[in-house]
């Protein structure tokens, strides 16, 4: 059974984790219907690491390119440079916040509630009011702007905000297209979710037994799957019809969390 609900989990995670509606929440909300225990939400930022591998796996070719061309190519060094830069925010906050947001907000329907309804309320603002694009290649992003949307994404340490749904919607706002915001988020997710990863396999490795690691890989493996399949189909959607679905799907689930509060069941 619990392995069953590992692998249902999984599945969420991969199908939200690049989709801008918090897969973190998702998978706490998920785990609290199912009953499945989750102590410090070591679990919900594992098997992330499935999800990211997928793509990167999707994106080899683009990874291989940069990664032989770092001796001679100033583009690839650009993108690595791009990237480190975005990346840093997080690694601070989550330095100086990860605990009290695990402890606290982690725990708290309500925080997350309110979180998708906001974030829903801040897309559609968005999509309505952005600037012109004129970044059409998320490799294209300057080092500032880079920056800039790194600042965006630790705001995704409050679960219900979505580590994907504040880049990109920064990234909108900064002048990336639709398309170049969502692949954006994509690289930066790479070493952002890997370092919390490793963050969390070093503090919980004396409480991860057999039955924990059973379950942590069987959640990785079908997070992994999910994601595999539902990046592309995404970043389809986006490019035919923008986020607006996506935050009238935030508004609406915040309400319905709401409401589950107020009626005790969550």
């Amino acid at each position: 059974m619990h392995w069953f609900v590992a692998a249902l989990l999984g599945v969420v995670q991969g199908l939200t984790e690049f989709l801008p509606v918090s897969s973190t929440a998702h998978l706490l909300l998920g785990a609290r219907l199912l009953k499945f225990e989750d102590p410090g939400g070591v679990f919900t930022v594992m098997i992330q690491l499935g999800a990211v591998l997928a793509v990167m796996w999707l994106y080899r070719a683009k990874i291989l390119d940069v990664l032989t061309g770092l001796p001679s190519d100033p583009d690839a060094r650009h993108f690595v440079l791009m990237i480190g830069i975005a990346f840093l925010p997080a690694v601070v906050a989550g330095l100086l916040f990860a605990g009290f947001v695990k402890r606290v907000l982690y725990e708290s329907p309500a925080v997350i509630a309110v979180s998708f309804v906001v974030g829903g309320v801040i897309m559609l603002v968005v999509e309505r009011t952005r600037p012109a694009p004129t970044i059409m290649s998320a490799e294209h992003t300057s080092l500032l702007r880079a920056l800039a949307i790194g600042a965006c994404q630790v705001l995704a340490l409050i679960p219900g905000v979505s580590r994907s749904g504040a880049t990109i919607v920064g990234a909108m706002v900064l002048g990336l297209d639709r398309a170049a915001a969502a692949e954006f988020s994509f690289f930066l997710a790479m070493p952002t979710m890997t370092a919390a990863f490793a963050h969390d396999l070093l503090d919980a490795r004396q409480h991860l037994g057999a039955e924990r690691l059973e379950e942590i890989a069987v959640g990785f493996v079908f997070a992994f799957v999910a994601a595999l399949l539902v990046v592309r189909p995404f970043l389809a959607v986006v490019r035919r019809v923008g986020f607006v679905p996506f935050a009238w799907y935030r508004i609406a689930a915040g309400a319905v969390i709401i409401a589950a509060v107020l009626m005790g069941l969550l």
